[in-house]
């Protein structure tokens, strides 16, 4: 599967932001889609992951309440909705797809070329 992101740019602090991933490839409803980000210097994190079908999800503890994860099978789309946004939000996001693994590692199969977003005070 191949995925590309879109959604990201500059924002203030409390503003909301919507990214979005678009999938190509088969079976896309299968997968396990997730957001991760990386700050600069910094490694990359997990944000949220949506299961395969309309499964649960599932957030880190940093944007839970905030964020929201959804998917659309049909037109093999995952957003995530970010509301109240931080400075320490900034970084470039990156949404990620696989059949079988740990939900919140980054060992994920298959990767999009990342969004940035920065988050100004």
């Amino acid at each position: 599967v191949q995925l590309q992101a879109s959604g990201g740019g500059l924002v203030q602090a409390g503003d909301s932001l919507r990214l979005s991933c678009v999938g190509s490839g088969h079976s896309f409803r299968s997968y396990t889609l997730a957001w991760f980000r990386q700050a600069p210097g910094k490694e990359r994190d997990f944000v949220a992951a949506i299961r395969w079908g309309d499964g649960p999800t599932v957030y880190a503890d940093s944007v839970k309440g905030r964020f929201t994860i959804s998917r659309d099978n049909a037109n093999k789309v995952v957003d995530l909705q970010m509301n109240s946004l931080k400075p320490e939000d900034t970084a470039r996001y990156y949404c990620a797809a696989q059949s079988l693994g740990p939900i919140t590692s980054s060992k994920y199969g298959y990767w999009g070329q990342g969004t940035l977003v920065t988050v100004s005070s």
